[in-house]
């Protein structure tokens, strides 16, 4: 059996400025992300609409905003509307900890939708170049999660051996390394099977060589979808909230509605590949 760390949250200490190992895992997700959109807009599918790594930069600038307003916005309505309801100067008080993935994600839609239509593009063409260079920023917070030992597991078999005892949880039970686990699988198994199939000519090209859009995108909704879900059976559900109907947590709540649009998405751009 293990025992978390308790790494020393700051990474770098400049005088009175503390950096903390958690924003550094955001400014890792956010460089990764503009490394790998830059080498998508190669790709011929980008090449042939005119993509330019300048416009990979604006992705990435209306992106943070999306995740930032967006993540804590689902942090309150989705989580804890009630106290909000009656804090609600507190909604701002984003030093005190409270983002939702999945309210990040409709903030970046939003955004890429704004791009889209201020750069005269399609919103799917726009989040067909994204969507796979999302999990490896999705691995970088959770890693950060890790760091903070936030976000532990629900109680593990001690005689597993990657059981790990998690002081901040305030018990000495041993528990699922759950960050790890979406690490590995939001993260790392996500990027994998999304990059290669967004590499894949027929991702994009119709029977008669049209452009399609919207498969990627699909994709990337069922399979974070499909994987969050099955990793929130090992994650500790929020203690305000425990688990809702049928025994299942928010996060898996969350996650029915996009496996349900990512694939009504995939559908439709294949039906409209085999016009």
């Amino acid at each position: 059996m293990l025992t978390h760390p308790q790494f020393d949250l700051i990474a770098i200490h400049l005088g009175p400025l503390a950096i903390h190992w958690y924003g550094l895992t955001y400014l890792l997700a956010f460089g990764l992300f503009l490394w790998l959109a830059s080498m998508r807009v190669k790709l011929a599918p980008f090449v042939r609409t005119g993509w330019t790594l300048r416009e990979v930069e604006d992705l990435l600038f209306y992106g943070v905003l999306g995740v930032v307003i967006g993540g804590r916005l689902g942090y309150v309505l989705f989580y804890k509307p009630g106290y909000y309801a009656g804090n609600p100067l507190e909604i701002f008080a984003v030093w005190k900890g409270g983002m939702a993935f999945h309210g990040g994600m409709l903030g970046v839609l939003i955004a890429m939708a704004l791009v889209a239509r201020m750069r005269g593009r399609t919103f799917f063409e726009v989040t067909d170049l994204i969507a796979p260079c999302v999990p490896t920023g999705l691995a970088a917070g959770r890693l950060g999660n890790f760091i903070n030992g936030e976000l532990w597991g629900r109680a593990a078999d001690p005689s597993l051996p990657w059981a790990m005892v998690f002081p901040q949880s305030g018990s000495s039970i041993p528990r699922h390394p759950s960050q790890v686990y979406q690490f590995l699988l939001e993260g790392l198994l996500l990027f994998a099977l999304l990059w290669w199939y967004a590499r894949r000519p027929a991702a994009y090209v119709g029977r008669r060589g049209q452009a399609v859009w919207g498969k990627v995108s699909g994709a990337f909704l069922v399979g974070y979808g499909v994987l969050r879900f099955t990793a929130e059976y090992f994650r500790e559900p929020d203690g305000f909230l425990g688990l809702l109907a049928l025994d299942l947590s928010m996060g898996q709540w969350l996650c029915v509605p996009m496996i349900v649009a990512g694939v009504a998405i995939w559908l439709w751009a294949r039906d409209r590949e085999l016009r």
